[in-house]
C-alpha cells in the first residue's frame, strides 16, 4: 500500500535517476508519458480508438469515467480502477494501451462521490501535504460497499454499449488501494465478472470477515495478483494466503512477485519500472484473453 514506507522507497527510486520529488513533480503528465510510451506502433494502434468521457448514474450519484474501445466491431468488456491518485493522464493512457489490444475499456473515477477527475494530474501531487490532505476525505467515502454497489453499476452501463460484446465475460484490473476492488468486484456480479488482475494491490488479505481473499470462494473469475517486492517483504504471508484461497475455491489464480516496488506498473509513478510493468501487463493481457 501507498505509505510512509512506500514513501521512502520511492525517494529512493528517484535519487536512483538524480531527481528529488519536487523536480519530479516538475515533470508534466504529458512529458512522463511521453518518456515511456510513444513508439509508432502504439501510436498507430490508438489512432484505431474511440474514446469518451461518460457519466454513469450509481446509488449514490453520478460517476464520471473514461471510456475508451476499438472503433469498430464488439469486444469484451474491462473495468480499469486507478490507484490511490485517482483518474488522470497516466490512466487515460492506461485505458488507451489496453483498448488496444482489442478491449473496450471503462477507467473510472472512484471518488466520483466527491469531486469529477482528475483529482490530481500526477502521482506526485498525491504526496504532497496538500494533496494527502486534499484526498482524505475523499478516500473516507469509500467503503467495500460502494466498491460492490459501483461495480453493479458500472457492469450494467457497459452492458448497454455497443461496443459490448455481451457474449464475452467481463474483466477489471485495478492498481494499489484498488487492487482488493477487483476481487469485491467480481463477488459483486459473478456472472458477468471473469477475469480480475490486483496491480501492487494492498489490503487484500486481512482478518476482516469480508476480506478480498476470503471472497474469491464466491466468485467465478480467474485472477492475476501481481505483487510488489517490497509490499511482500512487509506480508510475506499474503502471497501464500491468496493461492490457498484460490485453491480452496477452485478458481485459476497467478500469484507472484514481481522484482519491483509498490506502484511499478503505473506510468507516473516514482518506482515505475518498464521492465517488469511490461511483464506483468503480458500476463494481465494473457488472463483477459480467456475472457
Amino acid at each position: 500500500m501507498c505509505d510512509d514506507l512506500t514513501a521512502h522507497e520511492e525517494e529512493a527510486a528517484l535519487a536512483a535517476v538524480g531527481l528529488n520529488r519536487r523536480q519530479f513533480a516538475a515533470i508534466s503528465a504529458a512529458g512522463v508519458l511521453a518518456a515511456c510510451t510513444g513508439s509508432q506502433s502504439e501510436a498507430k494502434a490508438r489512432a484505431g480508438l474511440t474514446e469518451s468521457n461518460v457519466a454513469i448514474t450509481t446509488p449514490d450519484g453520478t460517476a464520471d469515467a473514461f471510456f475508451v474501445r476499438p472503433a469498430k466491431g464488439k469486444h469484451p468488456a474491462v473495468i480499469m480502477w486507478p490507484d490511490v491518485a485517482g483518474l488522470r493522464p497516466a490512466y487515460l493512457e492506461m485505458g488507451r494501451q489496453l483498448a488496444s489490444a482489442g478491449y473496450a475499456v471503462l477507467v473510472v473515477n472512484h471518488y466520483y462521490r466527491s469531486a469529477k477527475a482528475p483529482i490530481f494530474g500526477s502521482m506526485a501531487e498525491w504526496r504532497t501535504p496538500e494533496g494527502q490532505a486534499k484526498l482524505k476525505p475523499m478516500m473516507a467515502a469509500l467503503s467495500p460497499q460502494t466498491a460492490t454497489t459501483d461495480t453493479m453499476a458500472f457492469v450494467a452501463w457497459l452492458d448497454q454499449q455497443p461496443a459490448t460484446d455481451r457474449k464475452r465475460g467481463i474483466g477489471t484490473i485495478g492498481y494499489c488501494m484498488t487492487g482488493p476492488y477487483t476481487v469485491r468486484a467480481a463477488a459483486a456480479v459473478p456472472r458477468r465478472i471473469k477475469a480480475a488482475a490486483s496491480c501492487h494491490g494492498g489490503g487484500l488479505v486481512t482478518a476482516a470477515p469480508d476480506s478480498p481473499h476470503k471472497l474469491i470462494a464466491s466468485t467465478s473469475a480467474s485472477y492475476l495478483f501481481a505483487i510488489a517486492r517490497n509490499d511482500d517483504a512487509r506480508a510475506p504471508g499474503d502471497k501464500d494466503a491468496l493461492r490457498a484461497a484460490a485453491k480452496a475455491a477452485g478458481r485459476p489464480a497467478e500469484v507472484e512477485v514481481y522484482n519491483a516496488d509498490h506502484g511499478w506498473c503505473t506510468l507516473d509513478a516514482p518506482t515505475y519500472d518498464k521492465g517488469e510493468a511490461q511483464r506483468a501487463w503480458a500476463r494481465v493481457l494473457a488472463l483477459f484473453g480467456k475472457l
